[in-house]
């Protein structure tokens, strides 16, 4: 995933709101999200060419989400499959604090990562280019693929226009949060990081909504969590084009003893 925007226990109705875009190579098989065969309370999307997957929630009341570092001097061309990381998180008992920890002394096997793991006894963030784990306190956090919170345009941009949805304590609109996932819009040269990508790539890679001919957003992500664990998780799966996408919903409930 390239951008992540996480609303925690900060709304009167909803625990968790979670709003997301994940860009990949176009060529990549996945899966869309759905309950996977064989670990039935797992409900997430699928890479089917490494068995892992970028976000996902369980009926237990496990959360995780990843993003990767976008940093080509630290990339590790022969590493495992960051994907298997939140698949092991989501299909394990692990509690997620334990689960960072053990991550943070193997950092070195992976290209650079953030992960977000979390359950009702707490959300955690960790990178594993930095040494130590931050846990989310209630409130809002936007992530792309720098650290958590760094400001980034488009980061700062989708941050402050989903603040405002969740504003008030009024139902937001999940068509609303979709409009902000879908946004194409570039900002100036000099507002843009400097990554080691180049200048064209780092235009390209600034919208929320990213495409190009073989890369892109593939798909945008909304997950309501009600405070009485009602879950609906609506998807949206892109085939190159912002204007031609299907749309999946998914709804089902947490078990009792893993209310968020």
């Amino acid at each position: 995933m390239c951008i992540l925007y996480i609303s925690y226990r900060s709304h009167p109705r909803y625990s968790l709101i979670v709003a997301a875009n994940r860009d990949e190579l176009y060529e990549r098989p996945s899966a869309p999200a759905g309950f996977w065969p064989d670990h039935p309370g797992v409900f997430a999307g699928r890479d089917l060419r490494e068995g892992g997957t970028w976000l996902g929630m369980t009926t237990g009341g496990r959360f995780a989400a990843l993003t990767n570092v976008r940093d080509l001097a630290r990339l590790k061309k022969e590493a495992p499959s960051r994907g298997l990381l939140v698949r092991d998180f989501l299909c394990g008992d692990e509690h997620p604090l334990s689960c960072l920890e053990r991550l943070k002394a193997r950092s070195d096997r992976y290209s650079g990562y953030n992960i977000i793991v979390g359950n009702r006894e707490g959300f955690f963030y960790f990178s594993n280019l930095k040494d130590s784990v931050t846990q989310l306190r209630p409130g809002s956090y936007g992530l792309s693929n720098h650290f958590l919170d760094t400001p980034w345009p488009k980061v700062r941009l989708a941050r402050e226009r989903l603040d405002r949805v969740m504003a008030g304590g009024e139902e937001p609109s999940p068509e609303d949060i979709f409009h902000i996932l879908a946004d194409r819009s570039k900002p100036a040269d000099a507002d843009l990081p400097d990554t080691g990508v180049g200048l064209v790539w780092e235009r390209i890679l600034s919208s929320v909504f990213v495409r190009t001919e073989g890369y892109g957003t593939r798909s945008s992500t909304v997950i309501f969590v009600e405070h009485g664990g009602n879950v609906r998780f609506i998807e949206r799966v892109f085939n190159g084009e912002p204007e031609s996408y299907e749309t999946m919903v998914g709804k089902f409930m947490l078990d009792a003893s893993a209310l968020l």
